[in-house]
């Protein structure tokens, strides 16, 4: 039934607009609902994770302080540059990392793993810093081409975790000319 603009009740108006309007609100809810019930999952996280360390991190230039290249996300290292490895682990059941957690980056090169315990980078003068560190300069005799690693985290509580880069050889440490 149409109902002319012009000569319609004002209830008459408003019942042709909101019926409508209240399908398309209670859509709008149980999609939003459904979003956010999911989202919990959609990091790789199961409801039977909550003993698993979160960790993450990246990989930068470590440079002295005032260089202007020191902290710059990279890959690709030359001879004698220094990685920069910065992580973190994520206690699932708090949000928090504890700074007693021990982190060590485990770095497969020449055939064999190197072993690099990482330590806590924050300190009173510097609050913010909130993650852990590693440094492993790239040997002068290296040869070219993908280094791969890993990192291992485990709490005090005895909860472990780990971080794996991306099986592509586009996101591993590569050593170039």
């Amino acid at each position: 039934m149409q109902i002319p603009l012009d000569r319609a009740r004002p209830s008459e108006l408003a019942s042709t607009v909101m019926k409508p309007l209240y399908k398309y609100c209670a859509l709008a809810v149980f999609v939003a609902l459904t979003a956010m019930a999911a989202s919990s999952f959609l990091a790789g996280q199961t409801p039977s994770s909550g003993d698993r360390l979160i960790v993450y991190g990246d990989v930068v230039y470590f440079y002295h302080p005032g260089d202007p290249r020191n902290c710059i996300l990279n890959s690709r290292f030359k001879r004698g540059e220094p990685v920069g490895f910065r992580m973190t682990a994520i206690n699932p059941a708090t949000g928090k990392r504890d700074r007693a957690t021990q982190l060590v980056v485990h770095l497969i090169y020449n055939g064999k793993t190197i072993d690099l315990p990482m330590r806590d980078r924050q300190t009173e003068q510097q609050p913010e810093r909130d993650f852990f560190v590693a440094l492993w300069p790239v040997p002068n005799d290296a040869t070219t081409g993908v280094v791969r690693y890993t990192v291992t985290a485990k709490d005090p509580q005895g909860r472990t975790g780990e971080f794996k880069p991306f099986e592509v050889a586009a996101s591993q440490i590569t050593i170039v000319e």
